[in-house]
């Protein structure tokens, strides 16, 4: 079985985030060098017993690839018959499991990082998915649950690559931190010198620097870019050229970044599957991701949830300046 490491040029990875990275958000981030993404994390509990949510969260399109899957859930057999569900409906290259969400509604079902308390759980999970599938098995972790133990960190990922991983993804902080304190480079580090198999860090890569940062300080062999892409798709073709030519990325101008977030929010007018009550809210969160740092982005946003619709939202867009 290969690895996923050899399904990627460049080796950055788009992140699953849930109610986040939707086709919309994948197909702008794609136009920026976003060269593998994944779906929204998938709930495996939902995809078997047919909750309709989940066939707009594997909308995709001839664009959209790769993409890769990330499935939830704690039960061996369901996580095994989710993922027989998914691989019927869409072409993946890789399913991973998520061992690492530290949502308290996913790690009280046993389930997101709260397999990092039962690791022979989670290794029962990969075996039985790794033994029925034919496309690689992956695992997205944290350094830990509630506390920092590198010995303990080390053995979980050991325990991933022997149970079948064919790649991890670690994110540096413990469950129990969110997204909170500093990036454990030194736990990610650890992971990626005791393992055979690929690691790529995950963690605060908000720009070029932070890339470059994560892959010096662990020496691991790619990056998922998450929280970092959000009203910044520039943010994937920037690490690659930076990498590789070591020069900085030009900060997009407030023309350019409303070109783009127009962009962006006609992908969500033609593809996003949600009530018309609700898309124009989601469209205005959209907006403000790109247009905050800006001068007078307080008053913008104020202006922004006061929006009822597409081409309102639109209209107020093509006014906005920055008053000096």
């Amino acid at each position: 079985m290969d690895s996923i490491i050899t399904l990627m040029n460049p080796k950055i990875y788009l992140a699953p985030m849930a109610g986040v990275t939707d086709l919309s958000f994948r197909l702008i981030s794609r136009s920026f060098g976003a060269a593998h993404c994944f779906f929204e994390m998938v709930d495996s509990m939902s995809t078997v017993y047919g909750h309709p949510k989940n066939s707009r969260l594997l909308k995709t399109h001839k664009k959209d690839s790769p993409i890769a899957a990330q499935l939830v859930g704690a039960d061996p057999k369901v996580m095994l018959e989710a993922a027989e569900t998914l691989i019927s409906l869409v072409e993946i290259t890789s399913l991973d499991i998520n061992s690492g969400c530290p949502a308290p509604k996913i790690t009280k079902k046993g389930a997101g990082a709260g397999l990092l308390k039962d690791t022979a759980k989670l290794s029962k999970i990969i075996k039985t998915l790794v033994s029925k599938l034919r496309i690689p098995v992956t695992v997205k972790m944290r350094t830990g649950y509630s506390r920092r133990d590198l010995s303990e960190c080390v053995r979980t990922a050991k325990e991933c690559e022997a149970s079948g991983a064919s790649t991890l993804f670690i994110h540096g902080r413990i469950a129990s931190q969110g997204y909170s304190g500093d990036i454990d480079y030194e736990a990610i580090r650890a992971v990626k010198e005791a393992l055979k198999i690929p690691v790529f860090g995950s963690g605060n890569i908000f720009d070029h620097l932070m890339a470059k940062k994560m892959l010096d300080e662990t020496g691991c062999d790619g990056i998922l870019v998450a929280r970092g892409a959000l009203g910044n798709p520039w943010i994937f073709k920037n690490i690659e050229n930076y990498l590789e030519c070591g020069k900085d990325p030009k900060i997009p101008t407030l023309s350019e970044k409303k070109k783009v977030l127009k962009k962006h929010l006609a992908y969500i007018e033609k593809y996003k599957d949600i009530r018309l009550s609700n898309k124009a809210g989601y469209m205005g969160k959209v907006a403000m991701t790109y247009l905050k740092g800006f001068p007078s982005a307080r008053r913008i946003r104020d202006d922004i949830c006061r929006v009822r619709s597409y081409k309102e939202l639109l209209k107020l867009i093509n006014r906005v300046k920055i008053k000096r």
